[in-house]
């Protein structure tokens, strides 16, 4: 969005060709990760997510990595590795695509969301239910699993819920207030028909 005028960009494809295509391919990244660095004055750079919402920081260390929704990912330290891990039919199932983003290494990884962002921090056993849609970024400790939001079809169809995550501690959880797919749903419904 802005930066200071001394501030140095470089583009390349971090990790390799085969890991810049995965994250880029199944995790819905760009192939080439942008390195802004500061001179010997410093510097400082302004980041805009795509969506209105918050952006968080969160720190990544080796043994605590980070689980992100694909299209929360906003920029990392140069400590952290970004990468793609395989989340489980239960994702892909859930509406988020199978893949997510991990964050590992050690540093500061900025994450952002649609609206207003929560942040848990799940105790030993402690359990959340979160619409699918919802989710942004779980630490790794955190063990999630896809189910149906009632516990009955007729139920889930009355509710418009079909499948929910329960995530279980410990560990950190963030979700959003609002589901990206509305937006999408609401410009399309309020398109202007077209006349012929």
């Amino acid at each position: 969005m802005a930066m200071a005028a001394d501030l140095n960009l470089d583009a390349k494809i971090e990790g390799g060709l085969m890991k810049g295509l995965k994250r880029s391919v199944l995790g819905g990244e760009s192939l080439f990760m942008t390195t802004a660095t500061a001179s010997a004055h410093g510097g400082w750079i302004d980041f805009a997510p795509s969506l209105p919402g918050d952006v968080t920081v969160f720190d990544v260390t080796p043994e605590m990595p980070l689980l992100i929704q694909k299209g929360s990912f906003l920029c990392a330290e140069m400590g952290v590795e970004i990468d793609t891990q395989w989340g489980g039919m239960r994702n892909l199932i859930g509406g988020e695509g199978g893949f997510l983003l991990r964050a590992s290494g050690q540093g500061k990884v900025v994450l952002s969301c649609y609206g207003a962002l929560d942040r848990f921090e799940l105790q030993p056993g402690q359990q959340v239910v979160v619409d699918t849609n919802h989710m942004v970024a779980f630490a790794e400790s955190v063990q999630m699993e896809l189910t149906r939001a009632s516990d009955s079809f007729m139920k889930s169809a009355k509710t418009g819920e079909g499948f929910v995550f329960v995530f279980t501690g410990p560990g950190e959880l963030m979700m959003q207030s609002r589901n990206p797919d509305e937006i999408v749903q609401y410009i399309y419904r309020n398109m202007p028909a077209s006349r012929n």
